[in-house]
C-alpha cells in the first residue's frame, strides 16, 4: 500500500507512521501482559523455597525476553523502510530504528507493569488493551482539537511521543517541505487538481509537523517511562 511512497504525500507518510506506532505499541505490550500473571503459582513456589531473589527473577524475565522483542522489530524495518521508501540515507534509517527499538521497550514495560499489577491474565489483558486504545485515539493522527476533559491523554500516550519523533526524523521542522510544496503562498485551492491536492498537503504540514512538541522532550519523557513502568511492575512484584 505504501510501494516507494512520495515524500511530498503527506497524508499518505503519516498513516504509515501511525500504522508503525500502533502495530509496534500493541504487539509488545499484549505479550508481555501475560509473563508475570501465567508464571504466578511458580514463582511464589519457588520464591518461599528461597531458590531466588525478586531482583534475580525480574531481571532475568525482562532480559530473556529482549532477543525476540527486539529482533522481530529489526526485521521488519529493515523490509518496511526501504520498500515505502522513506528517506533514503543510512543516518535516518538508523534513527527511524533507533525510536521503534526504544518503543517497543516502553510497550514491554507498559504491558510488565499492568500485568505485575493487576496479575490476573484475562482482567490485565482487558486493561491494556483499553490503555492502548485510549494512547492511539489521542496519539495526534485521528483527532487534533480534542475535548478538553480528554486532552491530557496524549501526554502520557507512548503512541504520541513516538508518532512525533517518526514524524522529526523524516521531516525535521517541516521547512523543507513546506519549501516543495510552496506552501508560503497559502494555496486557496479547495477543489480538484493539483491545487486542491497542494493545498491539503500544506494542511498537514501546518497541523502535523510545524510547531510539534520537541524531539528531546519526547525522548526524554519516553525514556521516563521506559524506567517507570518497569519500577512500578517491580514494586508490584514486591507486594505479593
Amino acid at each position: 500500500m505504501w510501494w516507494h511512497s512520495d515524500y511530498r504525500n503527506i497524508q499518505d507518510r503519516l498513516g504509515l507512521f501511525y500504522f508503525i506506532s500502533i502495530f509496534w505499541g500493541v504487539l509488545p505490550s499484549f505479550n508481555s501482559v501475560f509473563a508475570f500473571p501465567q508464571e504466578r503459582a511458580i514463582f511464589m513456589k519457588e520464591r518461599a523455597s528461597g531458590m531466588y531473589t525478586l531482583s534475580s527473577y525480574f531481571m532475568s524475565r525482562i532480559v530473556g525476553d529482549l532477543p525476540m522483542d527486539l529482533i522481530l522489530p529489526v526485521v521488519f524495518l529493515i523490509v518496511t523502510y526501504w520498500m515505502t521508501g522513506l528517506k533514503p540515507e543510512c543516518g535516518a534509517f538508523l534513527l527511524t530504528l533507533l525510536v521503534l527499538l526504544g518503543y517497543v521497550l516502553v510497550s514491554q514495560g507498559l504491558g510488565l507493569a499492568l500485568g505485575a499489577i493487576i496479575m490476573d491474565a484475562k482482567q490485565a489483558s482487558t486493561i491494556v488493551t483499553v490503555t492502548m486504545l485510549a494512547f492511539v485515539l489521542t496519539g495526534g493522527y485521528y483527532v487534533h482539537k480534542m475535548p478538553s476533559c480528554m486532552a491530557w491523554i496524549k501526554y502520557i500516550s507512548t503512541t504520541y511521543y513516538t508518532y512525533r519523533l517518526l514524524i522529526d526524523v523524516q521531516y525535521g521542522d517541516g521547512r523543507k517541505i513546506s519549501a516543495q510544496l510552496g506552501c508560503s503562498l497559502r494555496h486557496r485551492s479547495i477543489g480538484g487538481g493539483d491545487g486542491g491536492i497542494e493545498n491539503a498537503n500544506c494542511k498537514f504540514v501546518e497541523e502535523d509537523i510545524v510547531g510539534q512538541i520537541s524531539p528531546a522532550v519526547s525522548l526524554g519523557v519516553l525514556f521516563l517511562m521506559f524506567v517507570g513502568y518497569r519500577l512500578l511492575a517491580y514494586l508490584a512484584l514486591r507486594r505479593l
